[in-house]
């Protein structure tokens, strides 16, 4: 009895707090609810749908589980997970490392003009990636590409970059890598400013190395920000598309090699209309980044213990 009373109690406290602010929940509604539309109902719709066969119009197949069990044999989606891994290799472990040696430059007490040099690292994430794209295939490209063009000037042997499967992948990082570091530089840079100074003053005062105050304390208390720009850096990773479709085209390029896990779901869902199996392409990319997303942050606080 008693504790039904304490969970009538604490219900009573709930519906009192709501009705009590309830102009603050009206303000914050229309996230929520345009969330419930365009987030949550969309994901749940999918994951219906992939248990059909639906061209986008007639009646909609009942499949059951054929999409995933071609899915997980299907020889063109594998690849364009292992193109996406490798670019996601080339592209985010770079970028994470750089992130964060620039976030400490940033974060020098002797560097002058810091609010432009975080104006010129975030510059990038603001472009446009069609735009970024564009420039890339021009600078790279075979016949009159900008860097070819230097080689030549150096008295090198020009490079195909656009003929070689590891070329097409390596530019394609080089993209993510040129977009997005100084973007996680700027968040690793809040992370940094947020730590204490007295408890480096008070290191030192013990004796404390500058190794052993950046083993002990910093990377400690920076650890949630480097685990929330692994996790993001995750996601956006194997969410890649604009880069590689605007490199090298809806087929991938030479070899398939641009083609990742989202173009290969566009190419499937919107241009060959099998959209039932184009949800499941998007539930297996869903499974993939949480899995790679709950690998690094443990692996992440584990070494940061």
């Amino acid at each position: 009895m008693r504790k039904q009373s304490k969970t009538r109690l604490s219900r009573k406290e709930l519906f009192a707090a709501i009705r009590a602010n309830r102009l603050v929940y009206l303000l914050i509604s229309p996230f929520f609810i345009l969330y419930g539309i365009f987030g949550l109902y969309l994901m749940l719709y999918a994951l219906a749908l992939s248990f059909f066969k639906w061209s986008g119009s007639g009646e909609a197949e009942f499949v059951g589980l054929l999409n995933y069990q071609h899915l997980v044999t299907d020889s063109q989606f594998l690849q364009a997970v292992v193109n996406t891994l490798i670019i996601w290799c080339l592209s985010t472990i770079p970028m994470v490392l750089l992130a964060l040696v620039f976030a400490f430059v940033l974060n020098m007490a002797t560097l002058r003009g810091k609010a432009v040099f975080r104006a010129l690292y975030f510059l990038p994430n603001v472009t446009s990636t069609v735009a970024v794209s564009i420039i890339f295939a021009t600078m790279f490209a075979n016949s009159y590409g900008l860097v070819n063009f230097a080689l030549t000037a150096l008295g090198l042997e020009p490079v195909k970059w656009m003929s070689s499967p590891f070329w097409v992948q390596f530019i394609i990082a080089l993209i993510v890598l040129w977009r997005w570091t100084g973007y996680n530089a700027i968040i690793a840079l809040a992370g940094l400013q947020k730590i204490p100074y007295s408890l480096y003053e008070a290191a030192r005062i013990d004796g404390a190395s500058s190794w052993q105050i950046f083993r002990r304390i910093t990377i400690p208390l920076l650890n949630p920000t480097i685990i929330f720009i692994v996790v993001t850096s995750t996601i956006g990773g194997w969410q890649l598309m604009e880069e590689s479709y605007m490199l090298v085209g809806k087929a991938g390029g030479i070899g398939k090699a641009g083609m990742t896990v989202v173009l290969y779901l566009y190419n499937k869902a919107f241009l060959e209309r099998q959209f039932g199996y184009g949800s499941a392409v998007s539930w297996g990319l869903f499974l993939i980044i949480f899995a790679f997303s709950f690998l690094n942050q443990k692996l992440i606080a584990r070494e940061t213990e």
